[in-house]
């Protein structure tokens, strides 16, 4: 990085559209380095160890000179979370146009046929559009089995995620493969959450690399995980402001090859953001648009004294650890 600087740091709650992951709200803490605004925004639980991942990422985002892009627009997912079949047109509209919709499973307290009904929903209601499931872990190897012979018939991409351990994952593939199953399968928690991120694929537990930008330390790092992985590569995003997006997009625009739309598009998912120009797909592409920090926003999202005091401390906690 040229010169780390952090300034004009605001702290903002952003309110979601739906319950998503569990959660109703994201709080994120905004600054401006010597180059532009960045994010820093890990999960409220998130150790410190994990967070100053997340901050690294941040940092270097701020502070560095971006990679030069291969493509001037990206195409976008749209993201549909853990609702009700009678939400999913609702829910799906916020996106616009779309031609592949992934699909949250395995929410706490939900069940297989909720998951089905929800798969069910959202491919009558759009028909033409691929689908891809994401359950961050939450199948056992015979759940993911069942809904994915369930699933047979419908148009699925992949399926991010199914189980939560590298050796469920290599598991499930075996028996994919013994039942003649084609299903290809995303590493995310697997990737992101490893000391060796690249142990998924020496393992040959999956076909296709989920990058998360903050998540995994920075562009620069994802990039080589993406080389040296030799995996296919899906970019998404953490939910984040349109500001941690956009460190998503140039990740996605620089990468060598782009196979699949990316889960960037989850500004969709955000009741209100913090720029002007918040990052909503226009007919299922973003572009690299430079973003305008809306300050009255950030003034009107930001949180309470306390809450500001708590991320500044994690802050100082996470950039002792770098």
């Amino acid at each position: 990085m040229e010169s780390i600087q952090i300034t004009q740091v605001a702290v903002v709650r952003l309110p979601l559209r739906s319950r998503f992951r569990g959660i109703d709200f994201r709080e994120a803490l905004i600054f401006k380095g010597s180059q532009r605004y960045s994010e820093f925004s890990p999960f409220l639980e998130y150790k410190d160890d994990e967070a100053a991942t997340w901050l690294r990422a941040a940092l270097e985002f701020a502070n560095s000179p971006l990679p030069e892009p291969k493509r001037p627009l990206i195409p976008i997912n749209a993201t549909l979370p853990a609702v009700r079949p009678d939400q999913v047109v609702e829910t799906l509209q916020a996106f616009g146009q779309f031609q592949t919709i992934k699909i949250k499973v395995a929410e706490v307290g939900q069940d297989l046929d909720q998951d089905l009904a929800r798969i069910a929903q959202a491919h009558k209601s759009f028909p033409d559009a691929n689908l891809r499931l994401d359950a961050n872990g939450n199948y056992s190897v015979a759940q993911a089995m069942k809904i994915i012979r369930a699933i047979a018939d419908y148009p699925i991409e992949y399926f991010e995620q199914p189980v939560a351990s590298i050796s469920e994952l290599v598991e499930l593939r075996t028996q994919l493969a013994a039942a003649e199953i084609q299903m290809k399968i995303a590493a995310d928690e697997s990737i992101r959450k490893q000391s060796d991120p690249l142990e998924v694929a020496a393992a040959g537990a999956a076909d296709i690399a989920v990058l998360k930008v903050q998540p995994l330390g920075g562009i620069t790092r994802s990039l080589a995980i993406a080389s040296e992985s030799g995996l296919a590569s899906v970019v998404s995003s953490a939910l984040e402001s349109s500001i941690g997006i956009s460190h998503g997009l140039h990740l996605a625009a620089s990468l060598p090859s782009l196979d699949y739309d990316c889960g960037l598009g989850t500004a969709s998912l955000i009741a209100k953001d913090v720029t002007r120009n918040p990052l909503v797909a226009v007919n299922g592409y973003l572009g690299l648009d430079e973003l305008e920090i809306d300050s009255a926003l950030v003034s009107e999202l930001a949180v309470d004294s306390e809450r500001q005091i708590w991320w500044q401390q994690r802050l100082d906690r996470c950039l002792k650890l770098l």
